[in-house]
């Protein structure tokens, strides 16, 4: 039947920081230290299925090179010495229902934490459902010399090409 779930969804949500000599690079680079450098990133609109599991953790995630993550990202770059920069993820989720992500970026933690806070709570109410408590993932870098790139990301599934 579409749309239900028997096996519970293991989302896990991760940050990273990477530096290089470009903008590119220093996101490769930030992908690396999230652990999901290798994937193919198919971009998700933050809806969190029922009966999924977050969890926060930084083991590089097992999968094939080339292979498709199905993931929701929050990315912010800073080129720019002296420059700040935050990216970060919040989350809610109703233990029946399901839940939501949000995304956002800014020059500081505590901007995007607001941010993360103001948007699932409006979300939440456009809909009608307390989801329950707000979690965050906020992650920050800082251009010195080199471009940096700041990343958070939930990566919710890793599929294959189904190629023999």
């Amino acid at each position: 039947m579409t749309g239900t779930h028997d096996t519970p969804l293991e989302i896990t949500v991760r940050t990273a920081v990477g530096e290089g000599r470009t903008l590119l690079s220093a996101f490769d680079t930030a992908l690396l230290g999230a652990g999901v450098a290798d994937f193919n990133l198919i971009p998700l609109s933050s809806v969190i299925p029922p009966r999924a599991n977050v969890s926060r953790t930084s083991e590089t995630l097992p999968g094939a090179h080339g292979d498709r993550l199905y993931c929701v990202e929050s990315v912010a770059y800073a080129d720019h010495p002296g420059e700040i920069v935050s990216a970060g993820l919040g989350w809610t989720i109703h233990p029946e229902i399901g839940g939501l992500f949000v995304e956002h970026t800014g020059g500081s933690e505590a901007s995007v934490d607001e941010q993360i806070r103001l948007s699932l709570a409006d979300m939440a109410a456009n809909r009608g459902i307390d989801f329950g408590e707000v979690h965050t993932a906020i992650v920050t870098a800082h251009c010195t010399v080199r471009p940096v790139c700041a990343l958070a990301i939930a990566a919710y599934e890793v599929a294959g090409w189904g190629r023999s």
